[in-house]
């Protein structure tokens, strides 16, 4: 079969990185395996097994990165005897003959394939957290050019009182930080599996090295030195416990719903026309209306989104129906929900990154909404300006009602402009304060200390988050493939 007659996921075929897909491909999990086994063969040899001879060490090393050949012979193998490891195995076998008879020595399949999977979910969040940092940097970035520029805030998606641009996007860059803090987190709490064995006992270990318990955890330590962990789970069933999934996804479903959350304002913002995503000179928002320019980056944050959230409820399922020392129900949705949530996060992340490089915003579209907003919002303050002129607040406040209600249906009923303050100018009752209206209506006094907040965020909270990540920042372009 041609491959363009099989199903690909689209998450490798169309838009993850190669970097993550790279991760995850059958070519690295099989050569992981072969590193797992010449390092436990190293171990065993430096704890003391001198049945580990250099040759069988020196030919394991030789062959690490397992060729096309050896996948296929695996994959033959694997249809006559039904186990994926023990396939593998032979196959290193024949390749490194010398090492034949120790490969896999005391071990039982979870050896390879549950460290393996460690291994694989650390260098994948040693993806996705410099993505999210560049994420963060240049989302702050756009933050400090707006901080002062006024916009008008909506709440329940209804007119509120005036923030920034800036200020807002310090909303979005304050959850991304949560999710920093997540993502290392669960990164730098990885153990290793280590060597424990059929049932987590370390039985077969503790019978290679006659019975000398210090021997076996010596070779446990050993073993998480040489893969550059900082430790091994101190007890085990035959798998590592399904829990560590669901640490492992929680940050990647939280930053799904930052994602979802920042890509629908940013979509609901290109509605408004006061800002939008980038639009490429030759992007086509529409096969029949020409003239559209849809937010179709926002929109794929949202949908893979949805799919990563979804994705996290597989690990919680999982983890709660393990059996005992484990059942073997946990395997094939494993292969699937682990790299896809890593596939998806990093999806997310290199389109968020292509967008806030990228926004647009239209400053006078977002004056025209404040203006036909502003009048409304203005008149507490219009109040207080004529109290201070010696008017009394009750009489003040049902002019401007009568006035505004008026305002209001010329707005709703005619489709006309708010002409309140107009109104307000034709009545002589508000004469003390003609003077002083395009003061009380300047919307760089209606936003509060957003700049101030904005300014004092990024400087202070954002740069002291980045600040171990600055060596990951760069100005690189991100271009989405398709």
């Amino acid at each position: 079969m041609s491959d363009y007659d099989k199903y690909t996921t689209p998450l490798s075929s169309r838009y993850a990185s190669e970097e993550m897909s790279r991760i995850f491909s059958l070519r690295n999990r099989f050569s992981t395996w072969r590193k797992l086994w010449l390092n436990l063969a190293i171990a065993e040899k430096q704890v003391g097994l001198d049945m580990i001879t250099d040759e069988a060490i020196d030919q394991m090393k030789q062959h690490l990165e397992i060729t096309d050949d050896e996948i296929k012979a695996a994959s033959k193998q694997e249809a006559i005897v039904r186990h994926d490891v023990m396939a593998h195995v032979h196959v290193f076998g024949e390749t490194c003959p010398a090492a034949a008879g120790i490969i896999h020595l005391g071990a039982t399949s979870c050896y390879v394939t549950d460290n393996a999977d460690l291994i694989f979910l650390r260098d994948a969040y040693d993806v996705i957290i410099p993505k999210l940092v560049n994420v963060i940097d240049r989302l702050s970035k756009f933050a400090l050019e707006y901080k002062d520029m006024p916009v008008l805030g909506w709440t329940h998606f209804q007119p509120a009182q005036l923030t920034t641009v800036g200020k807002r996007a310090t909303l979005w860059i304050q959850e991304l930080l949560w999710d920093l803090r997540n993502c290392v987190r669960a990164r730098n709490d990885l153990g290793l599996r280590g060597v424990k064995g059929t049932t987590g006992t370390q039985a077969s270990f503790l019978a290679l090295f006659h019975g000398d318990h210090d021997k076996v955890e010596e070779l446990d330590a050993t073993l998480v030195k040489l893969l550059g962990f900082d430790y091994a789970y101190p007890v085990t069933g035959q798998t590592y416990s399904r829990k560590i999934d669901i640490d492992v996804l929680a940050p990647l479903a939280s930053l799904g719903a930052t994602a979802h959350k920042f890509a629908t304002d940013v979509r609901l913002l290109a509605n408004l026309k006061e800002m939008e995503e980038p639009f490429e000179k030759s992007q086509i928002g529409s096969s029949a209306m020409a003239y559209k320019r849809n937010p179709m980056r926002s929109e794929r944050v949202c949908s893979l989104a949805r799919h990563l959230g979804g994705l996290f409820n597989d690990a919680l399922q999982t983890a709660s129906v393990q059996w005992f020392e484990r059942t073997l129900d946990d395997s094939a949705i494993r292969r699937i929900s682990l790299p896809s949530a890593f596939l998806t996060a990093d999806i997310l992340l290199s389109t968020m990154l292509n967008i806030c490089s990228g926004l647009v915003v239209y400053p006078k579209v977002i004056e025209r909404r404040i203006n036909a907003e502003l009048p409304f919002m203005a008149t507490e303050n219009i109040i207080m300006a004529m109290v201070e002129k010696g008017a009394s607040r009750q009489e003040c406040h049902e002019e401007i009602r009568v006035l505004s209600h008026q305002a209001s249906a010329v707005v709703k009923q005619e489709g006309g402009d708010n002409d309140l303050i107009e109104r307000i100018k034709a009545t002589k009752y508000f004469e003390p304060i003609w003077a002083e209206l395009d003061t009380l209506l300047d919307p760089s006094t209606f936003v509060g200390r957003a700049p101030q907040q904005t300014e004092k965020f990024v400087n202070n909270d954002v740069k002291q988050a980045l600040a171990p990540y600055q060596d990951m920042v760069t100005a690189e372009e991100v271009k989405l493939a398709v």
